[in-house]
């Protein structure tokens, strides 16, 4: 654990020079102590290990743990606080907290599809028809590679490499990324490139997915497309792309997926917007804890 004199030496400030009531003292102790554990267990052994990463972690877990959106501003207050006072003191050189946010109320998980739901919306039959089976590629590239509304309506041919499941995206900011394509969206891409040449490409466009038209597919379409699927496989909910977005995100998170990882996977130029998907539904957690640790499970049980 980090030396805790320093932390002390914080409180007692706090305390006797600043006239912080006995409280508000307590509650910094009590955020303070919360982090050093944390520390421990990452293996941080030295303040001067602490990283903007580090802090984003933590902060992170207080999310999935369900922790609310003021308590978490304040513990974030008191770390930021804490290593004030360190950069004061000459210890470190910056402050590693200084960039972190945290929303001051808690807010909801943009919606997303379970597991379940994904294999309802995307579960293919033999019966599927040229319009079927471009829709069911198009969502498949859409979920295994978290791509945003615009990416997918602008993905072309040679975007994508089938043969090294990879491809191409140009995002916001006309960022370009690579990203994998899992096997499942291969072969329903696969699929449609077989049924493609029946859309009568348009002025020659090298885009992926056509119109019957044979024009790019629009924005507008695939919203329409995506309900059209959403109903016939039986799925009552609203549905948007964009929950494909999310459902990947989300899915990456709950199996285990850094959020570093995520972040340049979603394209996102500040951590910060990837740190919504920390707001995993602590039910999931919870389960899979009760399920996995002998000791948690027996108590569960008796």
């Amino acid at each position: 654990m980090p030396p805790q004199h320093y932390l002390q030496s914080f409180l007692q400030r706090k305390k006797i020079e600043q006239f912080y009531a006995a409280d508000t003292c307590h509650d910094y102790q009590s955020d303070l102590t919360l982090f050093s554990e944390y520390l421990h267990i990452e293996g941080i052994l030295d303040w001067l290990e602490v990283t903007h990463s580090t802090v984003l972690g933590f902060i992170s877990q207080r999310f999935r743990q369900g922790v609310k959106g003021n308590s978490i501003q304040r513990t974030l207050s008191s770390i930021r606080s804490f290593f004030d006072y360190l950069v004061h003191q000459q210890v470190l050189k910056h402050n590693p907290a200084q960039a972190v946010r945290a929303q001051k109320y808690a807010y909801k998980l943009p919606a997303h599809f379970y597991s379940e739901q994904i294999n309802q919306l995307l579960q293919t039959s033999d019966r599927d028809d040229a319009l079927r089976i471009r829709d069911l590629a198009m969502f498949e590239l859409m979920y295994s590679s978290g791509l945003r509304l615009s990416e997918l309506a602008s993905v072309n041919l040679r975007d994508i490499d089938l043969l090294g499941r990879q491809m191409i995206v140009t995002g916001k900011g006309n960022k370009t990324r690579y990203l994998p394509v899992g096997r499942y969206a291969v072969t329903a891409v696969n699929k449609w490139l077989k049924k493609r040449p029946e859309f009568k490409a348009q002025n020659g466009t090298r885009a992926l997915f056509l119109s019957k038209q044979g024009k790019r597919v629009s924005l507008y379409l695939i919203q329409d497309r995506l309900k059209q699927l959403a109903r016939s496989q039986g799925l009552t909910i609203r549905v948007t792309p964009h929950m494909l977005r999310h459902s990947f995100a989300t899915h990456l998170l709950e199996g285990g997926a850094p959020l570093l990882v995520i972040q340049e996977l979603l394209g996102h130029s500040d951590i910060n917007t990837t740190q919504i998907y920390t707001h995993v539904d602590f039910n999931h957690l919870s389960k899979a804890y009760l399920a996995a640790h002998p000791r948690a499970k027996k108590a569960a049980e008796s």
